[in-house]
């Protein structure tokens, strides 16, 4: 559905709400099929699910609260196998069609099919973002905008000058190291100066709530404008 609805991904959010390892590895699974990427999103830089959500066949992980170099680092610890790193090598993997291949086929297709993002969501996570930025291993660096607005004491004000100069912060660090720059639950109105003027080259634009709730409003609001006429 999403991959004919023009979506470029999807992501699979088990920080809030109730999906699990089960459910993910099943949406990897039809992405895979489908050729429509799909990440997880993890619950932080502790989480024990990084590795396996990789393992699952997500194209990435998307790991919050990434506050400091030390949670980058550890990160890419888990994601990476040595020497780069300490990922445990895995049986055949999902997106290399489940084939028995040399440990060292399996890691390099592994390692080559793999993106790490961070997200930048606090004022030490933006304080430290230059060094989380060069970390060896780091894909991404992506914007969780609500809470980045809460952590620098704007909470709500999605559209303060301050909230604007934090993502151009953001945003620059990603340039100058060579990561890519994201922008998760920014305001459709907001889309072109805070992510698009920024060179974001992806955008978490909503989720399967607000597509549904959304969608629902307008198709009845449509109907009941039929029925008064």
């Amino acid at each position: 559905m999403a991959r004919g609805a023009g979506f470029d991904f999807v992501v699979a959010d088990m920080e809030h709400g109730p999906i699990g390892l089960g459910e993910l590895g099943q949406m990897a699974a039809a992405g895979i099929a489908a050729g429509l990427p799909v990440y997880g999103r993890v619950t932080g830089p502790d989480s024990s699910d990084i590795a396996r959500v990789l393992d699952c066949g997500a194209t990435g992980v998307i790991v919050p609260h990434v506050d400091s170099a030390a949670d980058a680092q550890r990160i890419a610890q888990a994601c990476r196998f040595g020497p780069r790193g300490a990922r445990a090598l895995p049986g055949p993997l999902p997106m290399l069609d489940y084939r028995v291949v040399p440990a060292s086929e399996l890691v390099d297709g592994a390692e080559r099919n793999v993106e790490v993002i961070a997200m930048i969501e606090s004022a030490p996570a933006l304080g430290a973002v230059d060094q989380i930025a060069a970390t060896p291993g780091i894909d991404m660096l992506m914007i969780g905008t609500n809470d980045l607005a809460d952590g620098i004491g704007l909470r709500g004000q999605i559209d303060h000058p301050d909230l604007r100069a934090a993502f151009q912060r953001i945003a620059g660090a990603a340039a100058a190291h060579g990561c890519g720059f994201g922008v998760m639950g920014l305001p459709e109105a907001l889309v072109e100066s805070h992510a698009l003027a920024l060179g974001a080259r992806a955008i978490v634009a909503t989720n399967e709530t607000n597509l549904i709730t959304e969608g629902g409003a307008a198709q009845l609001a449509r109907l009941k404008a039929k029925a008064t006429r």
